[in-house]
């Protein structure tokens, strides 16, 4: 078995769209926009999990403050330092073992974001 997506439905649909474009540099795989649904999913990789946002105009952060993403990055602190540097609300970063280090940023429809 395979996860497949993970499903996010928000009432700020662009500013999620480009908070996952821009901040977790996901490419779109599928827009359904075109067909008259406001959805969209992204990708890092052909047959890797995606992200399906769906814009849900009565969606207010739609329980989505208790679902939570991880993302690897190779550079966990040149990461934090560059969303600092975009004035987005970063967390302290949290090492509690040697070989890990990570920190939390809010997206733009609730969902709590890890960088590590």
């Amino acid at each position: 078995m395979k996860m497949l997506h993970v499903t996010i439905r928000t009432n700020r649909f662009e500013e999620e769209l480009k908070f996952y474009q821009e901040i977790a540099e996901l490419a779109v795989t599928r827009d359904m926009r075109p067909m008259g649904r406001e959805m969209i999913f992204l990708s890092n990789g052909e047959g890797e999990t995606e992200i399906e946002i769906i814009g849900t105009p009565e969606a207010d952060n739609a329980g989505n403050e208790f679902l939570s993403i991880g993302f690897r990055t190779q550079d966990v602190e040149a990461k934090r330092e560059e969303l600092l540097e975009k004035g987005l609300d970063v967390s302290p970063m949290v090492s509690p073992g040697p070989q890990v280090k990570f920190f939390h940023v809010t997206d733009p429809a609730g969902v709590r974001v890890q960088f590590m």
